[in-house]
C-alpha cells in the first residue's frame, strides 16, 4: 500500500540527515505542513533543538500580496518556521526521492479567533470558541477558501490533504485543557458545537427555527449532562433531547454550510493546481461530528474530492462507509498514530494495515515521523518491509 508520513518543516530544515532517515522508513510520500495551528512539538533527533513552540496558527511560506488589503489573512510563522520553510523542506525531501503533498489546516485557528472574535463559533451559553472559526460566515468562508488554494498548491507539491475543512466544536487540544470532567458523549458534543453567531442565528431562522428558543432548548437539554446524567450518545439522543424536527433543522443548516464550503475549497484548489493534482480531505463518516476530521456525507465528499484520510487510531470501522461509495481511483487513506507516547501502536502497524485493507483502504498515513522515537521508527520500518 502506498504510504505517507506526516512531517513538519522544522523536522527537516537544519537536519541534513532527516530526508534520508524518513525515506529509509519505506514510505513513498511525505505530507508536509504548509499551514498549521499552534503546537508544541518534540524534535528528538534534530542536531540543534529538542522543542519547537509554534506560538500561533501560521503559514510556512511567504503569503501572497493579494492578502494585504483583507482583514482576514494568514499569519506568518515566527522563528519556528521562518521564510519559505515549507519550500526548503520540500526540496530536501524530494531530493531523497519522496513525493511531497501539502498538509493544510483550515478551520482551526486560535489567533484568528483572538484577534477577530466575531469570526468564532458561539455556543448556546454565549461562550466563544476562539479556536473554531464559524464556517457559515461569508468572510470566514472566503478566507478559508483562499487559504486552501494558496497553502495547498505550493511549488513541487503533487497533492494536498485538507484538514479541519468543516465544523469545529468544543473538543480541542488546548493548552492545559480542563474540559474532561463531564462526559458529554456524542450528543452533548453536538449540542455544545451548535453555533449562535449572527450568521447562524439567521440560518436557523431560514430553516424555521427561532434562534432564542433553540438556544434555550439546547441549554435545557444539556442541563442533565452537567449533573452527570450521561449515558446515551449519538444522533438518536440529539433527536430525543431537541425533538426530531428541530434536530433535523439544525443539521440541515450545518450540513449545507459544510458541504458547500468543501465544494468551494476543493474547486479553488483545483483552479490553482496543475492537472493531476490530488485533493484529499481528512474526514469522519459520522456527518454530525466536529473537529480536525469533520463529519461528512461519504457519497458527497467522494464526489467532490479524490479521496479521504480517515482516522483509524481507534480501529478501522470508519473506513467502510467510505468504501461503499469509492470509485476506481478513489483514495481511502487509513491514518494510524505511530507515536507510542501519544497512544500509537507502531508494533501492530502491519496487522492494522491488513485490517484497513480489508475495510477498503488503498493507502496508509502515519502520524508522525518527526515526533516518533527511534524505537517507534524502527517498528515502522519493520512493518513497511
Amino acid at each position: 500500500m502506498r504510504t505517507s508520513t506526516f512531517v513538519y518543516p522544522w523536522d527537516v530544515n537544519g537536519d541534513p540527515e532527516a530526508p534520508r532517515r524518513i525515506a529509509g522508513l519505506g514510505v513513498d510520500q511525505v505530507t508536509l505542513a504548509s499551514a498549521y495551528h499552534s503546537t508544541r512539538a518534540l524534535t528528538p533527533r534534530h542536531p540543534r533543538r529538542r522543542i519547537v513552540t509554534a506560538e500561533h496558527a501560521a503559514v510556512y511560506y511567504p503569503a501572497g500580496d493579494h492578502w494585504a488589503d483583507r482583514a482576514l489573512r494568514p499569519y506568518p510563522a515566527g522563528d519556528w518556521a521562518p521564510g519559505d520553510a515549507f519550500g526548503e523542506a520540500a526540496e530536501a525531501l524530494r531530493g531523497a526521492g519522496l513525493d511531497v503533498h501539502t498538509w493544510v489546516i483550515l478551520a482551526h485557528n486560535s489567533r484568528l479567533g483572538a484577534e477577530h472574535p466575531d469570526t468564532s463559533v458561539v455556543n448556546a451559553y454565549g461562550d466563544r470558541y476562539p479556536w473554531a472559526p464559524c464556517i457559515a460566515q461569508p468572510a470566514t468562508r472566503a478566507y478559508l477558501t483562499g487559504l486552501a488554494a494558496e497553502a495547498a498548491v505550493r511549488p513541487g507539491a503533487a497533492g494536498t490533504e485538507l484538514e479541519s475543512l468543516g465544523w469545529y466544536g468544543l473538543q480541542h487540544l488546548h493548552a492545559h485543557d480542563k474540559t474532561a470532567g463531564v462526559g458529554l458523549g456524542d450528543a452533548g458534543q453536538y449540542l455544545m458545537a451548535l453555533c449562535f453567531c449572527p450568521t447562524c442565528r439567521t440560518g436557523y431562522g431560514e430553516h424555521g427555527l427561532d434562534a432564542d428558543e433553540l438556544a434555550a432548548a439546547v441549554r435545557d437539554a444539556l442541563e442533565p449532562l452537567w449533573r452527570g446524567a450521561g449515558g446515551d450518545t449519538g444522533w438518536p439522543t440529539v433527536e430525543k433531547l431537541l425533538g426530531e424536527p428541530v434536530a433535523a433543522a439544525t443539521r440541515a443548516w450545518r450540513d449545507d454550510r459544510a458541504r458547500t464550503l468543501q465544494e468551494a475549497a476543493v474547486a479553488a484548489v483545483r483552479a490553482a493546481a496543475p492537472e493531476g493534482f490530488q485533493v484529499l480531505l481528512h474526514a469522519d463518516p459520522v456527518a454530525y461530528h466536529c473537529g480536525a476530521n469533520p463529519g461528512v456525507d461519504p457519497a458527497h465528499v467522494l464526489s467532490v474530492a479524490d479521496g479521504v484520510v480517515v482516522p483509524c487510531a481507534g480501529g478501522t470501522a470508519l473506513l467502510a462507509p467510505f468504501a461503499e461509495h469509492a470509485r476506481p481511483g478513489t483514495v481511502l487513506a487509513a491514518n494510524f498514530t505511530v507515536v507510542s507516547g501519544m497512544g500509537g501502536s507502531p508494533d501492530t502497524l502491519a496487522a492494522d494495515a491488513a485490517r484497513a485493507r480489508a475495510q477498503g483502504a488503498t493507502e496508509l498515513r502515519l502520524y508522525h515521523a518527526g515526533l516518533a522515537s527511534d524505537d517507534d521508527l524502527a517498528a515502522v520500518r519493520s512493518a513497511l518491509r
